[in-house]
């Protein structure tokens, strides 16, 4: 048993497409148009469990687009080699809010998606 995915609400699939498989990195594991929607799967190099990009329809998932986890972290990305993916995405243009600090679980530093959602990135 393994949790396959997590539904990750966006204002347009290719826009999500964009920034998950372009500057994260992720991997586009599906893509199936299903007429006024589309089942959009992107994943992490080597993970199980990815996100299914779900484009907001109506007031109140637009609302949620980058407050799924309340303003909170939410989001948690375990890197092998912390400073060579911190350094990747910042020249990715992603804006980190913080430089890395060290905690008892090891390195962390704190970013945004274009949308909105926390993120630790984590590594040793």
């Amino acid at each position: 048993m393994h949790l396959s995915a997590i539904t990750l609400i966006v204002p347009d699939y290719d826009a999500g497409i964009a920034f998950y498989c372009g500057v994260m990195g992720f991997e586009l594991t599906e893509d199936v148009d299903q007429g006024r929607k589309r089942w959009v799967r992107v994943t992490p190099p080597g993970a199980e469990t990815g996100f299914v990009l779900a484009r907001a329809d109506g007031e109140a998932q637009r609302a949620a687009i980058g407050n799924q986890g309340a303003g909170r972290v939410w989001l948690f990305l375990k890197v092998e080699d912390f400073a060579a993916e911190f350094d990747r995405l910042t020249a990715a243009g992603v804006t980190f809010e913080e430089e890395p600090r060290h905690e008892p679980y090891g390195k962390v530093a704190v970013f945004r998606d274009p949308f909105g959602n926390r993120w630790d990135l984590l590594g040793d």
